[in-house]
């Protein structure tokens, strides 16, 4: 796809904490959290060169499920203005990363989200969406090929 012969700052990898995600995002919630997650996998199971690797991501298109797609930027490398991640409206939520003719797709475990309300309720989602950060892959989403 592109050429970069010399840059030494090529490629990097770097794990993002979850103060990380919420500095980024905006704030810390299940969705981004998820997003990344699957971002990670795809990089170490898939294609761990985000120039030579495609995602879409498929949900409601609006927050919060659109908010996976900023986890999924910031695990995978695909990004916005390398134009290699996009976001497809639909009722199901799934990631897809294509890379050489092989595409995986991961789907996220159904979770529900912590009672609450008022000022509380922000402060749970928080903490859910930390506690998601710390469990294995096979808690948070199943992959697969295509």
């Amino acid at each position: 796809m592109y050429r970069h012969d010399g840059c030494q700052y090529l490629n990097l990898e770097k794990n993002f904490t979850v103060r990380d995600l919420a500095a980024f995002h905006g704030h810390l919630g299940p969705y981004i959290v998820i997003g990344y997650r699957i971002g990670k996998y795809a990089r170490e199971h898939v294609c761990d060169d985000p120039f030579n690797l495609r995602a879409r991501v498929y949900c409601a298109g609006t927050p919060p499920q659109s908010c996976l797609a900023d986890g999924v930027q910031l695990g995978s490398g695909c990004t916005l203005g390398k134009r290699n991640i996009e976001i497809i409206e639909s009722e199901q939520v799934a990631v897809e990363f294509e890379t050489d003719g092989r595409t995986i797709r991961i789907v996220p475990l159904p979770f529900g989200l912590p009672d609450g309300d008022g000022d509380d309720y922000e402060a749970l989602i928080e903490a859910f969406a930390e506690e998601m950060y710390y469990l294995d892959d096979a808690e948070l989403f199943t992959a697969g090929e295509r």
